[in-house]
């Protein structure tokens, strides 16, 4: 008589899923174990690690430097004690008072300082010419003669010319500060040159030495 199975109880049916289970199993495991890592403990190290840190960052406290000695005592004076048995000379009262026979000395008189022959350019009263700036151009025209040179050329202008007025009026050191040339330089010269006495400057009432500037037009008619 045949034993029978049940339809549960074969297992031939199921072996392929078991199979693949197990495959499954299988994989899982060797990825775990590859994946799988360890660490070594250093809780320790790391204790020690930052206990020297700490000791190299702890700065030690500066030594304050003692205070500077005092300076030394100044020395004592030293007091001369005098003896008092030493006699001191007496000295001679003088007679301040005058009489009637006491005689001064006058002193000695100042002699007058020199004469200043400073040259100034302006003065308290300007030097003039005997009757006036009328009376100087006048003289001009009169005495001028106009250079047959300059008229050739025709030559006009002014001719700037700078002299001295001494303390007598005397006309000295006449020169040409600006010319216009063609005879005309040497004819202001000449001119100015042969004019009279002026009155001198003055400076606080005293005749001076002044510098003199004088224009002379040369004109063609």
């Amino acid at each position: 008589m045949e034993a029978k199975k049940s339809p549960e109880a074969d297992l031939e049916k199921r072996k392929g899923s078991f199979m693949l289970i197990g495959l499954l199993t299988a994989l899982a495991v060797s990825l775990v174990a590859f994946e799988w890592t360890t660490f070594e403990k250093v809780v320790g190290e790391l204790g020690k690690f930052q206990d020297e840190q700490l000791e190299e960052e702890i700065i030690p406290a500066s030594a304050t430097p003692p205070p500077p000695p005092p300076p030394p005592p100044a020395p004592a004076e030293m007091i001369e004690i005098v003896d008092d048995k030493i006699e001191v000379p007496e000295t001679k009262a003088v007679d301040t008072e005058s009489t009637a026979e006491t005689t001064f000395e006058a002193p000695p008189q100042r002699q007058e300082e020199e004469e200043d022959d400073t040259i100034f350019t302006i003065v308290e009263d300007q030097p003039q010419f005997p009757g006036g700036d009328k009376a100087l151009y006048a003289f001009l025209g009169k005495n001028m003669k106009y250079p047959a040179m300059a008229q050739d050329a025709n030559i006009q202008g002014t001719v700037y010319v700078t002299f001295e007025v001494d303390k007598d009026g005397q006309i000295k050191d006449v020169k040409v500060l600006r010319g216009i040339g063609g005879g005309c330089d040497e004819e202001a010269i000449r001119v100015v040159k042969s004019m009279p006495k002026w009155t001198p400057g003055k400076q606080r009432g005293k005749p001076v030495r002044v510098q003199y500037n004088l224009p002379v037009k040369f004109t063609l008619r």
